[in-house]
């Protein structure tokens, strides 16, 4: 698929730590347009014959490299992944960043005709190139997602209408605002997915055009029949903001939820 050969890289490099794959204009025939994908493998990938889940995160050129994130700030979620392994705190996994484009907007956006486009290039055409050409764990309950702002919206909706592809979402800072709240006003007992899934769901004290969606969403999930600490986990952070800083400093938190060792669904 998409004729790709990765540039490898191992360790410091680029201020990203670990080993990683980085694909320069993988082309998506469903959205006709061409982003960068970085494969961030876990370490003990080139050492052993284990297969991994794999967690699909938004706005990739935000995660691992303060030299391509927004105003030169990022995740460092390869720093803050490789710690929780070290402290066996999470099973190791695969983290698959995408790049955004231009089209953010609306490709973050499942009830855009381009989002419903950009969720099938994710299933039909990464999700199938990282599952030929890596060893992962195919099944949903190790198929994850995250992102946040509109990556948390989008990620919120896959696993509300994808859930037989994913198991588990992280949204962080949820753009729920979008389209009068028609997300929000979408979760209702009759639309709750049949099959497990875990959802968390944050957002910072100091976003005040967010929190008060956040909140109502996080009541409305727990009204849907969602248990705290169980397959939901909602978060206010104090003093938190919209800012790539902000996101990486609580990141530990999702990650040890969607990704802790124990069973992924309790």
């Amino acid at each position: 698929m998409n004729g790709l050969r990765a540039e490898s890289f191992s360790f410091y490099r680029d201020e990203i730590i670990g080993n990683w794959d980085h694909y320069h204009d993988f082309y998506s025939v469903n959205l006709k347009n061409e982003r960068d994908i970085i494969v961030w493998l876990p370490p003990s990938y080139n050492t052993s014959y284990k297969n991994y889940p794999v967690l699909y995160v938004h706005d990739g050129q935000n995660l691992f490299n303060p030299q391509t994130a927004f105003i030169g700030v990022d995740w460092r979620i390869d720093e803050t992944v490789t710690a929780l392994i070290q402290k066996k705190k999470i099973r190791e996994v695969i983290v698959v960043g995408i790049y955004n484009t231009k089209d953010r907007l609306e490709e973050y956006n499942f009830f855009t005709f381009k989002g419903k486009q950009y969720a099938n290039f994710l299933v039909r055409e990464l999700k199938s190139f990282i599952d030929e050409n890596y060893r992962t764990i195919k099944n949903r309950e190790n198929t994850m997602v995250m992102g946040s702002s509109l990556g948390g919206l989008i990620s919120f909706q896959l696993i509300w209408y994808m859930n037989n592809i994913f198991g588990a979402a992280a949204c962080l800072s949820s753009s729920f605002w979008i389209d009068n709240k028609k997300m929000i006003n979408e979760v209702t007992p009759e639309s709750k997915p049949n099959l497990p899934i875990k959802i968390y769901l944050d957002c910072g004290s100091e976003e005040k055009e967010l929190i008060d969606d956040n909140k109502l969403m996080m009541k409305k999930l727990k009204e849907v029949g969602f248990i705290e600490s169980k397959d939901l986990m909602t978060h206010i952070e104090k003093n938190g903001r919209h800012t790539e800083s902000d996101w990486a400093k609580r990141l530990n938190i999702p990650l040890e939820f969607i990704l802790r060792k124990s069973n992924v669904f309790l």
